[in-house]
């Protein structure tokens, strides 16, 4: 039997700025965190990362697992989903449709993650949603969203309503669907996503316990923010950038070559 071969793919590193190539590596790391994580979903799912200064930006492609996407491989496309560099894949049309969504009208947006795992699509599932069970849960219900499931993301008139339904929010659940964080950071979108997975880990365990379940109550969650920010030693209650060189030490450790 002839092993499968990947599409060969040519370092674009003085093809492009300072600026894109950082966001690139930066990109394809978090891909590959994603893999570390079991959080993928075979060659589907998606992130997106806007290149600074410009309209553009990169995400993944189509037909290579996260585990082995590098800086180079990542695909350079406009709002209007044209690839600006030449690339030898194509990208996933459901990706193109809720990510360009949100660049559209969120400048404040750097980078956009989506992913579809049990634990995310189980409390995606449910009437209630999030509920306020962890800790984890406290940050995100302080700016989280919902957008009702109409079918694969193939629909352009769709993007007006995922528009609408995210508002200023930086967490979004997607009923029958998965999970979505939108960050000003990569790195800050990956924590956020860190978080959302966990609570809705411990809500679909803790609910597997038969047990009555307490909730956080109001007054807590409503200081929410001032307690994310306290923690994580950001104003704006993230701190991806806090944690992204431990995980990129991790990534240097165990998968080496997202920089290429």
């Amino acid at each position: 039997m002839t092993a499968a071969r990947a599409l060969p793919i040519v370092n674009v590193k003085d093809q492009v700025s300072a600026a894109e190539w950082q966001t690139r590596v930066d990109l394809a790391a978090c891909y590959r965190l994603i893999a570390h994580y079991g959080w993928d979903d075979l060659i589907f799912t998606h992130i997106s990362a806007k290149i600074p200064g410009t309209e553009e930006f990169l995400i993944n492609p189509y037909g290579m697992m996260f585990h082995e996407i590098s800086a180079s491989s990542l695909v350079k496309i406009d709002l209007a989903g044209n690839k600006l560099l030449d690339s030898p894949y194509d990208i996933n049309p459901a990706g193109y449709t809720i990510h360009s969504a949100v660049h559209e009208v969120r400048p404040d947006v750097a980078c956009v993650l989506h992913i579809h795992t049990p634990a995310g699509i189980a409390v995606s599932a449910q009437k209630q949603g999030l509920l306020p069970l962890s800790q984890q849960s406290l940050f995100v219900l302080s700016s989280l969203a919902y957008h009702g499931y109409e079918g694969v993301a193939l629909n352009h008139d769709e993007k007006a309503r995922l528009q609408a339904d995210l508002g200023d929010k930086n967490f979004m659940i997607l009923p029958n669907h998965g999970l979505l964080t939108a960050a000003g950071t990569i790195a800050d979108a990956f924590l956020m996503m860190f978080t959302l997975q966990r609570a809705c880990e411990v809500q679909v365990m803790a609910q597997g316990g038969g047990a009555e379940l307490i909730h956080i109550p109001q007054q807590i969650l409503d200081g929410a923010k001032a307690m994310a920010a306290g923690v994580t030693r950001s104003k704006q209650g993230m701190g991806g950038a806090l944690a992204w060189p431990a995980l990129l030490r991790l990534l240097d450790q165990r998968n080496p070559g997202y920089a290429d």
